[in-house]
């Protein structure tokens, strides 16, 4: 019997870790575009799945970017059912016209699709293929934006997508491993244009500033960058809970709060308690920016009488006396 290649133990140990501890019913839906990480992943799962006792499904989104996507999705979607997937699904998404970049575009319909797809199954969980390569990326483009803590934590390995579980099983496993796991297995992986096309600035990363800084600081740098979004992620997690706590205490009847219970906390506690609020109030996220969370934030440590601070959605906080009250535009 010949040993097991070491990538694809590595990958279907991931996969099983993954899966372990999710609750019984639906399948676990694995989320795959060809392309040599989530064949990979496709690949680990429908192994080990049935091996814990738990149904498989698999999704392909076609975003209709490319000539021959349809067929090429439905060549993918072929493959799984060949693979042993009971159930193997294409869904088309519209990209063009959404706001934002094409990244921003694609992501926002392929997770559109993918939640979808969940609901429709029954599904306990969605799988997809980040790697750690993928995290690293994601942390350069953070520092790139100027990001703070949250876009440094990257991806993390689970989050809620419309109350279903997704998972992230190969943020600890690199790009070669994927590669060779589908040589190892025989699988032939889709190469996607768009991950060399350099008006993507991931593709850039990508292509040119991630060997870069292999070539200067050594190979480790890939896993340096991905630690480093772990260890901030846990950060994260403290700093959320104690401004969980800190908005639960600093709360006025009619939706206000108290600048007295606010003006005490260390600024990285008080910036996620006013971001936190905002949300509440309807600012939304991706618009809500470090300059507006900064304007509240100078309601309560800068205040000299100045008026109503701006937030997105056509939210309007202003200071009276020591309350921070939420009021209608004009």
């Amino acid at each position: 019997m010949a040993a097991l290649a070491p990538p694809v133990a590595a990958i279907r140990v991931a996969v099983r870790r993954a899966l372990t501890g999710l609750p019984s019913g639906g399948p676990v839906l694995v989320a795959c575009s060809g392309g040599a990480d989530s064949l990979a992943l496709a690949a680990a799962t429908v192994f080990v799945a049935p091996r814990l006792g738990r149904a498989a499904a698999f999704v392909t989104v076609d975003h209709g970017l490319q000539d021959g996507s349809a067929e090429r999705a439905e060549a993918v979607a072929n493959w799984a059912r060949g693979a042993g997937f009971p159930s193997a699904t294409v869904v088309r998404v519209e990209v063009a016209g959404r706001p934002g970049g094409p990244e921003a575009a694609a992501r926002e319909a392929r997770y559109e699709a993918l939640t979808e797809a969940a609901r429709q199954q029954n599904a306990v969980a969605v799988l997809t293929g980040h790697t750690r390569d993928d995290q690293a990326e994601t942390v350069l483009l953070a520092l790139a934006r100027g990001a703070g803590p949250r876009g440094l934590a990257g991806m993390p390995a689970r989050r809620d997508l419309a109350g279903v579980p997704l998972l992230r099983p190969l943020l600890e496993i690199g790009r070669a491993q994927t590669r060779a796991a589908c040589a190892a297995l025989g699988l032939s992986p889709w190469q996607d244009p768009h991950n060399t096309d350099p008006s993507y600035a991931r593709s850039r990363v990508r292509a040119d500033l991630l060997p870069a800084l292999v070539r200067a600081l050594g190979p480790g740098v890939v896993d340096n960058l991905a630690r480093t979004a772990r260890l901030v992620a846990a950060d994260n997690a403290a700093l959320d809970e104690l401004a969980a706590t800190a908005l639960a205490a600093a709360r006025c009847p009619g939706g206000g709060l108290s600048v007295p219970g606010l003006v005490g906390l260390v600024p990285a506690v008080r910036g996620r308690v006013l971001h936190s609020w905002a949300r509440e109030l309807g600012a939304a996220a991706g618009a809500l920016s470090h300059r507006h969370v900064t304007a509240l934030d100078a309601l309560i440590t800068d205040w000299r009488g100045q008026g109503p601070t701006d937030l997105p959605g056509g939210v309007r906080v202003l200071r009276r006396a020591d309350r921070l009250t939420p009021v209608e535009p004009t």
